[in-house]
């Protein structure tokens, strides 16, 4: 079974909360993302992976509310939460889809995962090199190979953001890398900082179809260039950085 696990927790230190923000006054981001994600032709279940740290409840509670599936598992070792999800759920392939990208677009999704399904992958993404825009991230990639990493992987950066040592590994792991017709990765859509968020809620605003789609975003910039520059500053990597910090201090 195909199924795709959003990772998303309400503790965030650059935008606290930033999962359950409305969007358009009637949507939050959780919303938006989910309604994108629903529009793929390729998925058969959709979790939500949150923590189990009390705040996570309202995510939970959102959950819930939407009937969709949910798991708990830990914080900041978020290989083990979506190994031990996908364990619960009976994946055998699963993509990975985080929560602070709320115009994830879902033909991206479908084409990765096609890919994956045509060919003899352990992993597909559209981020080894990077020619999407930031924020329509899409990975897939086996059980098998997951629990190899959930059992092998030991740095900060591994556990944290659950594909590092797959990426790192390719005499290990048959990969593929998803790309654009250009390299249009100067576009940012992802929400970490009050900027991203900005932009996100003009671009749901000035585009009134839903699913919000790729093309409708590059049309709109098209129209109105300036939109770009809202969020052009902010560095792509914040997150991950961090993590080889720690990963630093580890090996000291």
């Amino acid at each position: 079974m195909i199924g795709c696990i959003i990772q998303t927790r309400m503790r965030s230190t650059r935008l606290p909360g930033k999962v359950l923000l409305s969007i358009d006054g009637k949507n939050s981001v959780l919303d938006y993302v989910l309604n994108q994600i629903q529009n793929c032709k390729t998925i058969q279940n959709i979790v939500i992976a949150t923590t189990t740290n009390k705040e996570d409840s309202k995510i939970v509670e959102f959950a819930e509310k939407n009937n969709i599936n949910y798991f708990r598992g830990k914080s900041k070792d978020v290989l083990d939460r979506y190994y031990q999800c996908a364990k619960k759920f009976s994946f055998d392939k699963i993509v990975r889809i985080t929560s602070d990208c709320p115009l994830i677009d879902p033909n991206v999704i479908d084409q990765v995962v096609k890919k994956f399904d045509n060919g003899n992958f352990d992993y597909v993404s559209n981020t080894l090199k990077r020619t999407f825009p930031i924020g329509l991230d899409v990975e897939i990639f086996s059980f098998k190979a997951l629990e190899i990493a959930w059992n092998h992987a030991n740095l900060p950066s591994e556990r944290e953001h659950v594909t590092p040592y797959l990426k790192k590994n390719q005499n290990q792991f048959n990969q593929f890398n998803v790309e654009y017709l250009r390299d249009i990765s100067d576009i940012r859509v992802t929400l970490d900082r009050e900027e991203d968020f900005e932009l996100i809620k003009l671009i749901a605003s000035k585009i009134q179809k839903r699913p919000i789609l790729l093309e409708d975003i590059l049309k709109l910039f098209e129209k109105e260039p300036n939109l770009i520059t809202i969020n052009n500053k902010i560095s792509s990597n914040e997150g991950y950085e961090k993590s080889l910090k720690n990963d630093r201090i580890l090996k000291l």
